[in-house]
C-alpha cells in the first residue's frame, strides 16, 4: 500500500470515530492525525508540502471546505476533505491554529 493510500485510509478510519461531547480538543488532535502523513507531525512539514501549524482557524476551515467542495484542487486534499463534516473541519482548524 502506498503512503498516499495509507494516509487516505487513516483519514477515513479517524473520521469514522466519534468522541463524547466536550472532547473537541482531543477530537481535533485525533482527526489531525490524518494530516501528519503529508504535512508532518503537528503540521510541521519537513519537505515541500506546506506546513499547516499556526494557520488561523478561519483560514484552515475555509481551505478545507473549499477542497471538500472542489473550489480548490489538490492532489489528494479533495478526497480527504470530502470525508470531513463541518464540525470535524472546525475541530481540525482549531487544533492547527493552536499550534502557533
Amino acid at each position: 500500500m502506498t503512503a498516499g493510500k495509507r494516509g487516505a485510509l487513516l483519514g477515513l478510519v479517524l473520521t469514522s470515530l466519534a468522541l463524547p461531547a466536550g472532547a473537541e480538543g482531543a477530537r481535533g488532535d485525533m482527526l489531525a492525525g490524518s494530516c501528519a502523513a503529508c504535512h508532518g507531525p503537528e503540521g510541521q512539514s519537513p519537505g515541500a508540502i506546506p506546513a499547516i501549524a499556526g494557520i488561523a482557524a478561519e483560514d484552515m476551515a475555509r481551505l478545507l471546505s473549499e477542497y471538500r467542495s472542489g473550489a480548490l484542487e489538490g492532489t489528494v486534499m479533495n478526497r480527504i476533505a470530502r470525508g470531513f463534516t463541518d464540525d470535524e473541519i472546525a475541530a481540525i482548524a482549531a487544533y492547527f491554529a493552536a499550534l502557533r
